[in-house]
């Protein structure tokens, strides 16, 4: 579970009663295509043939250009989790993460699933023992990614949810 119990109005838009503006929550959808872009490689190096979790990149940022709507970004998101299912490891969470980054069009919070599993990713691509040490600099540089209208809305969105995503912002 990457959601908190109780939903953030920070990440809901304001036209559903929340304080999210289209221009922020378009923002956090780049964020985490980049996050889970960053990653790609490591799914397609075992599935160089299968594009869904690319075609899932694609459609959230096509999201947010207005070329596609939001159940279209949501479903291209679902089938890249569905790619995730029947492998482990690094491959897996890159797959996580690119759906992740999809269905920030239907839900903002799922910004930090695309970054948490990214970083995951990383970790488990790692030589043995550096494991840790590689999700640091993901960390790291998933947070030189950001852009800086939406900064601090993450940062504290990463150190309110951290626990619930495997630790993965103790960076």
């Amino acid at each position: 579970m990457i959601l908190p119990k109780i939903r953030d109005p920070r990440f809901i838009t304001i036209r559903r009663g929340g304080t999210l503006t289209d221009e922020h929550h378009h923002l956090l959808a780049l964020w985490a295509a980049t996050c889970a872009e960053h990653v790609l490689g490591l799914f397609e190096a075992v599935r160089p043939d299968d594009p869904r979790p690319r075609e899932a990149i694609e459609h959230a940022r096509a999201w947010v250009r207005g070329e596609v709507g939001m159940m279209q970004a949501r479903a291209a998101g679902g089938h890249a989790m569905g790619a995730a299912r029947d492998l482990r490891g690094a491959a897996r969470n890159a797959a996580y993460a690119a759906g992740q980054a999809a269905v920030v069009a239907h839900v903002a919070a799922h910004e930090l699933g695309a970054a948490a599993y990214a970083i995951k990713a990383v970790r488990a691509a790692a030589p043995a023992g550096l494991g840790a040490s590689a999700g640091r600099d993901e960390c790291r540089w998933q947070r030189d990614q950001l852009p800086a209208e939406i900064r601090d809305l993450v940062l504290d969105d990463q150190r309110l949810r951290n626990d619930i995503c495997w630790s993965a912002f103790d960076c």
